[in-house]
């Protein structure tokens, strides 16, 4: 083991994306604007709206993951930018967080009432599991640990595997990837990691470990799983060269002016899906916690909105709600009502 961690710590050395001693996003990427101090954004936090969390517990619909089979994809968003993709048989699971919670402190950044209606022991067994990037919101050791023995295979980005170490690995079963690396997963399954506009860190030290998007083509699709990104002109990028998608799954939640290039606004989301030549936009990220200062259901409102000016398909499921990609894709505004 201590020698397969050696050859992981060299190739990040060697790795174009690491500079400085950490990894670097393609475009300058500051954390806030000039203008903005760390105390006016920290006061700001502590003075979030009401509206931050639904009024009510959030609406669910209950699906037999195991019993699951489909011809054609699958996706299930369990709230926030959790979800499962099913395919002929194929689980994938993309960001599992089911503890309750986005932070190393348990009683912190809780999941909304409802919210945490799926849990571990409601996933199907696991053959390839995505983690794009190692914050508490997307990377859970509590659910990792409980998943170990239900997952073969896990991908994720270079340096991302020391999180991962003690609670999901199981012998050789973790590949760490650099921005544009493939590998073949199985008969008809490939994977490209992709660039993102963010960072990595879980504590103190940011940039230890990359940041990811990914394309995912399985028999015959090609689907964008987003991870969390700021807009930038990878999108653009990765449309010319893996597009166009059945189905793009993008992050649009938690977006605030203090922090603009690090997370995109839903207008921004909507432009990202066009730039990767999408023929349907699942926008996640929202939904489960809060960690902005916007209003609940201010993702899925204005995503749709733009969606519907751009001539752009977005789907919205309740969570756990299938949605079939070229089949079905639900688009009631359930969030109004909730």
């Amino acid at each position: 083991m201590q020698r397969k961690l050696s050859s992981i710590e060299e190739r990040i050395q060697q790795s174009q994306n690491f500079r400085n001693g950490a990894f670097q996003n393609l475009s300058l990427t500051p954390m806030k604007p000039e203008n903005v101090t760390y105390f006016t954004m920290l006061r700001k936090m502590l003075r979030r709206p009401a509206n931050t969390r639904p009024p009510g517990p959030m609406p669910t619909v209950h699906t037999d993951l195991r019993a699951l089979y489909s011809e054609k994809p699958v996706v299930i968003w369990f709230g926030h930018s959790s979800y499962l993709i099913h395919v002929k048989g194929f689980n994938i699971l993309v960001d599992p967080v089911f503890s309750g919670s986005a932070s190393p402190m348990s009683f912190m950044v809780k999941a909304f009432p409802g919210a945490d209606a799926y849990t571990p022991a409601d996933m199907p067994e696991i053959d390839l599991m995505i983690i794009t990037h190692n914050h508490y919101d997307h990377l859970d050791k509590k659910t990792l640990a409980a998943l170990k023995p239900h997952t073969r295979q896990i991908y994720t980005g270079l340096g991302v595997g020391r999180d991962l170490q003690h609670c999901l690995a199981t012998g050789n079963n973790i590949t760490e990837m650099d921005w544009w690396e493939t590998r073949e997963i199985a008969k008809e399954i490939v994977l490209t990691a992709t660039p993102a506009r963010h960072f990595s860190g879980r504590g103190l030290k940011r940039g230890g470990s990359l940041w990811s998007s990914f394309v995912l083509e399985i028999f015959g699709y090609k689907i964008f799983i987003g991870g969390d990104s700021g807009y930038d002109t990878h999108f653009k990028a990765i449309g010319d060269k893996f597009g166009p998608f059945d189905l793009v799954i993008l992050e649009c939640g938690q977006y605030n002016d203090y922090w603009p290039f690090i997370h995109m606004k839903p207008e921004e989301t909507v432009q990202a899906a066009i730039d990767l030549q999408a023929k349907a936009l699942l926008p996640v990220h929202w939904g489960k916690f809060v960690l902005a200062m916007h209003a609940w259901n201010d993702s899925p409102e204005r995503a749709t909105a733009a969606g519907a000016q751009r001539g752009l398909l977005v789907t919205t499921p309740r969570i756990g709600e299938p949605v079939t990609v070229g089949a079905h894709y639900p688009q009631e505004h359930w969030w109004a009502n909730a």
